[in-house]
């Protein structure tokens, strides 16, 4: 499935829930910035909400790691599924269960806020991180704060960190001209694979002739866009995402 259906897959989802999880107006960022679009993740928060998102993980990560999951994976391709507490949990689970039913069984885990010294003990639930090449899954790297702690966490086990993915990259700048995205790769050495990214909401509202939400976005990205997107603009995945047709895109207003 190409990268442009499970993106326009979840930002329909998104707005056609009950509780608008996409939403477009003012909202201030921890970062303190003035957002024109907010993407509550917390509300996928029902059995069918929570499996189209993992379904959409899945995807994205079949496409930047095809072998994942199958008998003939390298010994470079994850092995195990890691979600950060406390949101990582049910998440993990579900995109597990998600390769799983489509005949790739990989494990997965997530760690304790406290570590319990009694029964098996230890911080760390689910399967084994030591010795593995790990998939850390996120909902959005803001800061980079939460994703790092969970690469921490993954050395701390005996893992190896071989890739992040998560559900929305802003595109934004972090420190530098760089965005958070990058800044993490760049630290880490692992690539970032997001399902969403700003640039495909941008192209989404264009394809439905939103113009006044899609100058927002464009102006938002204009001030506070990382380097490379200023540079390259839409990308060739999100021109695409906008020629989908309207009948093909349901969203409540």
């Amino acid at each position: 499935m190409s990268a442009t259906s499970y993106a326009a897959s979840i930002i329909e989802t998104a707005l056609a829930s009950e509780q608008p999880i996409l939403r477009f107006g003012t909202f201030t960022l921890k970062s303190g910035r003035s957002s024109p679009y907010f993407f509550n993740f917390g509300l996928f928060n029902t059995g069918s909400l929570l499996l189209a998102l993992a379904s959409a993980f899945a995807d994205a990560i079949v496409d930047a790691y095809p072998e994942i999951g199958s008998p003939s994976a390298g010994p470079d391709t994850p092995k195990v599924l890691f979600g950060p507490a406390y949101k990582g949990i049910p998440l993990v689970a579900a995109i597990a269960s998600e390769l799983a039913r489509r005949g790739r069984d990989i494990g997965y885990s997530y760690n304790r806020k406290e570590k319990k010294d009694h029964g098996e003990g230890g911080s760390i639930v689910g399967a084994p991180l030591k010795g593995q090449k790990v998939l850390i899954v996120d909902d959005v790297i803001t800061a980079g704060t939460a994703i790092r702690e969970a690469h921490k966490i993954v050395e701390a086990e005996g893992g190896q960190t071989a890739g992040i993915v998560e559900a929305l990259d802003r595109e934004e700048r972090g420190q530098g001209e760089l965005s958070t995205v990058q800044e993490v790769e760049k630290e880490l050495g692992v690539m970032v694979t997001s399902v969403v990214k700003m640039r495909d909401i941008v192209a989404w509202l264009k394809g439905k002739g939103k113009l006044d939400e899609m100058k927002a976005m464009e102006e938002y990205r204009a001030k506070w866009g990382s380097l490379q997107y200023n540079d390259t603009g839409l990308t060739t995945q999100a021109a695409n995402l906008s020629s989908i047709s309207a009948s093909s895109l349901v969203a409540s207003d």
